[in-house]
C-alpha cells in the first residue's frame, strides 16, 4: 500500500512539473551514468570473465571434481567453495588495495603490467593435484573439509595472485571480490554438480590461451599507460 501511495506522489509531482510547461506535454528523463558506475562495473565484469578462465582446469577446480566425487554431496560442496573463496579472496584483494595505497602510479604501472604478462605465461602451465589431498581434513565432515583444503589450495594459486593484482589495478575491493568470487563459481558449481560429465570434455588448452591473451593485453595496456584515468 506504501508503494502505491509513493508511486501517486510521483505520478502528481510529475504532472505539476509538466503544468510549468503546459499540461499534456511529455517530460522527458535523462538518466546520465556516472564514470564511477562505469568503473566499477568494468572491475567486476574483468574479474568475472578474467578468473572464471584462469580456473578451468586449474589445481582448484580439479579439486573441485575430486571433492564431488568423494562425498557425493553437490550443495555443502558448493557452499564451502564460496566461502572459502570469498575469505581467500576478500584477503588478496586488500593486499592489492593496500598496495595501491603505499605505492606510487607509475611503480604500480610497471609492477602490474609485468604481473599480468607473467599471469599470462604462468596460466598456460598444466595444474596437477595429489589425489590424496583432501585425506588429512575428511574427518571434518563434508563442508568443513571442502572449506579447508580449498582455502589452502588457493593461497599462492594463480587466481589468488591474479585477484591481488585486479584489485591493485581497479583500486576496487569490493567489486574485484565479487567479480572474482562469481568467476570461480561459475567455474566451479558446474564442475562438482556435473562432474565426470564435463571434465574430459572442457577445451582446457584453448580456454587458457584465451584467459592467457587476455592478460597479455590487459599487461601490454598497463604498460603503455592505460590505466592513467584510473590513476596509475
Amino acid at each position: 500500500m506504501a508503494m502505491v501511495q509513493m508511486v501517486e506522489r510521483l505520478g502528481e509531482t510529475m504532472d505539476q512539473i509538466a503544468t510549468g510547461s503546459g499540461r499534456g506535454r511529455r517530460l522527458i528523463l535523462v538518466f546520465v551514468i556516472r564514470p564511477g558506475k562505469l568503473f566499477t562495473m568494468e572491475a567486476f565484469l574483468v574479474s568475472t570473465g578474467v578468473v572464471a578462465l584462469a580456473e578451468i582446469g586449474d589445481k582448484t577446480q580439479l579439486l573441485a571434481f575430486l571433492l564431488a566425487a568423494k562425498f557425493r554431496k553437490p550443495l555443502p560442496i558448493v557452499a564451502a567453495i564460496l566461502a572459502a573463496t570469498l575469505f581467500n579472496h576478500a584477503f588478496a584483494a586488500a593486499i592489492g588495495t593496500w598496495l595501491t595505497s603505499m605505492l606510487g602510479p607509475e611503480t604500480m604501472r610497471w609492477i602490474l603490467g609485468i604481473s599480468f604478462i607473467a599471469m599470462a605465461g604462468w596460466i598456460l602451465i598444466p595444474d596437477k593435484i595429489d589425489e590424496n589431498e583432501d585425506e588429512k581434513f575428511a574427518k571434518f565432515g563434508v563442508f568443513l573439509t571442502t572449506f579447508i583444503a580449498f582455502f589452502l589450495a588457493e593461497m599462492g594459486d594463480k587466481t589468488q595472485i591474479a585477484t591481488v593484482a585486479l584489485a591493485a589495478k581497479f583500486d576496487s575491493f569490493l567489486w574485484v571480490v565479487a567479480g572474482t568470487t562469481f568467476g570461480m563459481m561459475l567455474a566451479n558449481a558446474p564442475a562438482v554438480y556435473l562432474g565426470d560429465r564435463i571434465a574430459g570434455k572442457m577445451p582446457v588448452k584453448l580456454v587458457h590461451r584465451i584467459a592467457a591473451a587476455i592478460f597479455a593485453i590487459l599487461g601490454v595496456a598497463t604498460l603503455l599507460g592505460a590505466g592513467a584515468r584510473f590513476g596509475f
